[in-house]
């Protein structure tokens, strides 16, 4: 690679170009808006999914939306501007120390970016708002309005300084995370290196008390982070997720399979309860010989997921998929007869919700803010209970009309009350009442 090429990848990348849209928009005035996202991988994780969303929502709405994002870059509307902000990505290497290589040592903050990574930490939220502001500071874009995506990155108040209205969504506080992480570490040297990890959450807290304007997605998170940051409720608006109903249906050609599991683990994480849904379906193994479980996403190898399944010697009954496209998550819902989502702490929850859209048959968790996601359109069991998952399982698998109620309730609930249009303009509402507080 030449030097020339080496250099114009660390430099802002604008990826796709939005379109004009005319001046008003239903009776409201057209909004130039900015979406940050310091990751936003498309298919994995709801960062990349929920700028996707919502970016679509609001130029269906007219306004003007650019994404501006480190990588893994989102999956947008062609519609929607992306501009990268390429850093490293030492999380989506095979050799970590290849980024590092040609000139790019030359930038102290990838070098930063670099140390902090082989030393234990996670830099994408610091070293993502020092690449923005430095984006802002070189071509001045005009916005109305920039809406950050939980990256409470530093560069933040240095745009605030430079005059531009500012709000952000915080999705759940990272320090519930953290925590659950903690209380499952084996031994004090993982202890450390999670406290390591997590020492992001500084500037985010510290970034946060300063923020004027916040958003979060469920009455749940507002009250968690209003406590686990010291910010006060009153300065938190809660904007509910939308569900992609439109995408996530079902698929009438495919016949659902007895007795097959679907779940959505993003990372191998204790916050996502893998570790109890295993011995939940140790549990049933014996009563169902079909039972399957299909994972979407992947464990760490060698991992804790990993450990459980070959200790309760389900290898022959797990599948896992993962780089997937939403058409095959989609077909992988449609075979599926139950969905299971055992979350310790959701801040919202997209797979239940999209199982649900999907007319899976959901069983939940109480974690977090899931059963204001689920309502009585699904079984809510305790977190942390392999025993209550496996008997609400085995229940559903015994009731064929219990199933066919919830699959009907979990898809009108779907449809009914969540949808990135009602999002979107409470959205606009919102940014509407930022900017003019602060003209």
């Amino acid at each position: 690679m030449s030097f020339t090429m080496t250099y114009l990848q660390l430099e802002p990348q604008r990826i796709m170009v939005a379109s004009d849209a005319s001046h008003s928009t239903h009776g409201r005035a057209q909004l130039n808006i900015a979406l940050l996202g310091y990751r936003s991988n498309p298919f994995s994780g709801g960062q990349g999914v929920y700028l996707s969303h919502l970016s679509k929502a609001l130029v269906e709405m007219g306004h003007r939306v650019d994404v501006i994002s480190g990588e893994p870059y989102p999956d947008l509307d062609s519609r929607v501007g992306l501009i990268g902000l390429p850093g490293l990505n030492l999380y989506d290497h095979s050799n970590p120390a290849w980024p590092l290589t040609e000139q790019r040592w030359h930038d102290p903050l990838n070098v930063f970016e670099w140390v902090s990574y082989w030393s234990g930490g996670f830099p994408e939220p610091f070293t993502f708002g020092h690449r923005l502001l430095r984006h802002f500071k070189k071509t001045r874009p005009r916005y109305d309005i920039i809406h950050d995506n939980q990256s409470l990155c530093t560069g933040l108040l240095g745009l605030m300084r430079r005059g531009y209205p500012i709000t952000s969504t915080i999705h759940h506080p990272i320090t519930f995370d953290r925590d659950i992480a903690l209380k499952n570490a084996e031994n004090w040297g993982l202890r450390l290196l999670i406290k390591r990890w997590h020492r992001f959450l500084r500037m985010q807290i510290h970034v946060t008390r300063q923020l004027p304007y916040i958003t979060t997605v469920s009455e749940n998170s507002k009250r968690d982070i209003a406590a686990a940051f010291g910010v006060p409720e009153s300065r938190i608006q809660v904007v509910l997720n939308g569900i992609d109903t439109e995408m996530f249906q079902p698929i009438p050609g495919i016949k659902r399979e007895p007795f097959h599991l679907i779940t959505t683990a993003s990372a191998d994480q204790p916050l996502k309860g893998t570790q109890h849904l295993i011995p939940a379906v140790a549990n049933l193994a014996s009563r169902y010989p079909e039972l399957k479980l299909t994972f979407i996403g992947a464990p760490k190898p060698g991992g804790r997921t990993e450990q459980l399944i070959h200790s309760f010697a389900l290898e022959q009954r797990i599948e896992f998929h993962h780089g997937l496209s939403f058409d095959e998550i989609i077909r992988l819902y449609a075979r599926a007869s139950v969905a299971v989502v055992p979350s310790e702490y959701e801040g919202f929850g997209f797979p239940a919700g999209e199982a649900m859209a999907c007319a899976v048959p959901l069983i939940s968790t109480n974690g977090g803010a899931l059963p204001e996601v689920v309502g009585d359109a699904g079984i809510i069991v305790p977190t942390k209970n392999p025993q209550a998952l496996a008997k609400a399982i085995g229940d559903l698998f015994e009731n064929p009309a219990e199933r066919a109620r919830l699959s009907d309730a979990g898809r009108c609930r779907m449809v009914e009350e969540f949808s990135w249009a009602r999002a979107a303009a409470e959205f606009t509402q919102h940014y509407q009442q930022v900017i003019a507080r602060e003209s």
